[in-house]
């Protein structure tokens, strides 16, 4: 009599098992360490509290190392299925300055920083190519890529995206129109961001992405002040931009 392998015991079952994705194994991990450390710390002091972290750390630290959690087996839930979420921004802001002028500025990308508190650095290495750096939440970074830009109109429009290596698939789009009423120009921004899942681990359950809808709005105030008065808002922990605030003010 032929007997059937158990289904639980096939490869392609053992497979399906694996349902915590790698983001939520990697915070599983670091808050297993936590809390085992903090344990055997107080051990004896508190061993109820230390043994309820025991357990809990060595939960977390078999779902992080395994990648199979037994209560989203019961639930039916498999998050390792799921794909980071792309991050895609749009925003607009009149600058009381000429569009030539305020393009101009804008297409020496390694200015960006002095205004972008997400970028650490970008630094330009021929006409169409630029090499970025991206502080992520946390101070876990920068991440790095290079970037090529895909279209370029004079005083209407600047788009950019990164390289097909890159560790991270972004874009950005810069459209520079006259403001009504001869107000000046109004700049209008999209960005858009996947960090891969890979890329995601290492912010160990922190913010998804390094930047939000509100810092993006913050970033074109601060554009808007730099271009209309001159003043360089202060960029704390980004060396580079420093430097080049101070080349900015005295060329």
């Amino acid at each position: 009599m032929d007997e059937k392998t158990p289904r639980e015991a096939t490869p392609a079952n053992r497979t399906r098992r694996l349902n915590v994705g790698r983001i939520e194994r990697a915070a599983s991990v670091a808050a297993a360490a936590l809390l085992i450390t903090s344990a055997v710390r107080t051990l004896g002091k508190k061993p109820v509290s230390a043994s309820i972290k025991l357990l809990t750390g060595g939960y977390l630290l078999y779902r992080g190392s395994s990648g199979y959690c037994p209560l989203y087996d019961m639930a039916g839930v498999n998050n390792k299925l799921k794909q980071p979420a792309p991050l895609f921004m749009r925003d607009a802001i009149t600058v009381n300055r000429p569009r030539t002028e305020v393009y101009e500025y804008w297409r020496d990308l390694q200015r960006l920083p002095l205004f972008m508190k997400h970028l650490h650095n970008v630094t330009v290495l021929s006409e169409h190519v630029s090499h970025w750096e991206m502080l992520l939440p946390g101070k876990t970074g920068p991440i790095e890529w290079d970037a090529v830009i895909i279209e370029d109109k004079p005083g209407r429009l600047l788009r950019w995206r990164s390289q097909p290596e890159s560790d991270i698939d972004t874009t950005g789009e810069v459209l520079f129109r006259d403001a009504p009423g001869n107000r000046g120009t109004e700049v209008h921004v999209s960005f858009y961001y996947r960090l891969p899942e890979g890329m995601l681990g290492k912010l160990a359950g922190k913010a998804a992405h390094p930047i939000t809808a509100v810092q993006l709005h913050q970033d074109l105030h601060r554009f808007k002040q730099m271009m209309e008065t001159g003043e360089v808002a202060t960029i704390e922990g980004q060396a580079a931009a420093r430097k080049q605030e101070a080349m900015l003010l005295n060329p």
